[in-house]
């Protein structure tokens, strides 16, 4: 990270900042955002380089708000004072303009003074031009399909009781397939901070091993209960759909949650603990009105809800406490609690039944009644007395999580993988999900 680039930034933001707020009426409120980044983007097919960039691009969010209306506008944010500070204005005009235009907001949420925060995580990335060359290597046999993404991200926020907050991280992921002659994949992520060329080949190691069993011919399973195994990838897409009705207090406060049943008493299994963690950096504490999360959120503990996400306007609107809280009520930083389970000990204690290493298409079957429904993808296999036998033709489930993560739950492991939000349409998405695989019995699939 260039520590001057980065102060120039910073600097330019906090100019802009000042100037917007010098031009705010008496009965105004305004909220200011930047996204930012400066990215190096590789795109890979068949182990070959297919697009290549460098990407530095911003954009500012203003939110103004008066008379009980609130009105926003994005536009780009380039780092140049003397552009940014006229557009910023502009826009802020024709919000002024929008605003009589708007109804009135009964849960209105006025910007607060919560105070300046500076956060900066360097990485140690890849040199842009060995890059390529790191990473095609190692599969340079196979073919592999994927996107490798690297480089600064940036927020900030202001407003004007006066708050001002800065977050700064580097990081990389390498988001791939390997693609078999019969067109079936293994999946992998490689994320993180700092390169380790070492871990890098010994995730590519593992991964040979799972292209070589799926070239043996696939098996089909009937329908029923199994005894499964859920790799880090696959349970993280699990605890994200928390997110969606599961983990929210406005959801839960309109029945429609799907934890209602752990908001009554019912509890999952002991060995299940997962909370917010903001320690590692992964994504600012902040929200969008810059409260700040506290660094650590139990959610559920040993099995039992004892917290859930609350933003100001569910806090306004029901007379509670808000606990730092983004306006989707989602996790942001979540950790899932490890086991005992060791990796090498993994194929033998499932003994016989599914290892899926990844889900997709998941969604809720019975929201209040936390049921979840979904496919297994890429490498997922049969195994017996411990041994993978055959990769398996996608299984469609349908299982509720007071099961899987309740009575049902045998194990977790005790390694976890962080599994990073991949998004990249429009800006590169920062945070994800660190977890441990999970034993499962009696998992039920229904074709």
């Amino acid at each position: 990270m260039n520590n001057q680039k980065l102060e120039h930034l910073e600097s330019s933001f906090q100019k802009l900042c000042h100037i917007l707020l010098n031009n705010l009426k008496s009965e105004e409120y305004l909220t200011i955002e930047l996204n930012g980044e400066q990215s190096q983007f590789i795109r890979f097919n068949g182990a070959k380089v297919r697009q290549t960039g460098i990407v530095k691009d911003g954009s500012i969010k203003l939110t103004l708000i008066a008379d009980k209306r609130t009105a926003f506008a994005t536009f780009s944010f380039t780092g140049d004072e003397e552009t940014d500070s006229q557009i910023a204005v502009e826009n802020l005009n024709n919000l002024r303009q929008e605003l009589p235009q708007l109804p009135e907001d009964p849960h209105i949420v006025l910007p607060k003074n919560n105070g300046t925060t500076k956060e900066i995580y360097p990485g140690n990335l890849l040199p842009t031009e060995k890059a390529v060359n790191e990473i095609l290597t190692p599969v340079s046999n196979l073919d592999m399909t994927g996107l490798y993404t690297a480089g600064s991200v940036i927020r900030g926020n202001g407003n004007s009781e006066g708050q001002f907050h800065w977050f700064a991280t580097e990081n990389f992921i390498v988001d791939y397939s390997l693609i078999t002659p019969s067109e079936k994949a293994v999946k992998g992520i490689f994320s993180g901070q700092n390169w380790e060329h070492n871990k890098y080949l010994e995730q590519i190691k593992t991964d040979k091993k799972q292209f070589v069993a799926l070239g043996k011919p696939s098996k089909t399973l009937q329908p029923g209960g199994y005894h499964t195994y859920f790799a880090p990838a696959a349970v993280a897409d699990l605890i994200a759909m928390l997110s969606w009705g599961g983990i929210s207090e406005s959801s839960l406060r309109r029945g429609d949650s799907a934890l209602l049943k752990l908001q009554q008493g019912q509890t999952l299994s002991s060995q299940f603990s997962l909370q917010e963690n903001f320690s590692k950096g992964t994504v600012p504490r902040f929200n969008e009105l810059g409260e700040i999360a506290p660094e650590i959120l139990p959610i559920i503990t040993e099995g039992k809800l004892v917290n859930t996400l609350i933003n100001s306007r569910t806090a306004s609107e029901y007379n509670l406490i808000a606990n730092g809280a983004n306006n989707f009520e989602s996790l942001r930083s979540p950790e899932l609690s490890p086991g005992n389970l060791s990796q090498e000990d993994i194929l033998s204690t499932l003994n016989t039944g599914l290892y899926v290493s990844n889900l997709h298409y998941l969604n809720w079957s019975d929201r209040t009644g936390g049921r979840i429904t979904g496919m297994t993808r890429y490498a997922c296999f049969w195994v017996e007395n411990g041994e993978i036998v055959a990769p398996i033709e996608n299984l469609r489930f349908d299982e509720s999580l007071y099961r899987f993560w309740g009575e049902n739950l045998v194990a977790l492991t005790n390694f976890r993988e962080f599994i990073p939000k991949t998004y990249t349409y429009g800006q590169r998405s920062l945070g994800g999900i660190l977890t441990p695989g999970i034993l499962v019995n009696d998992f039920q699939f229904t074709l």
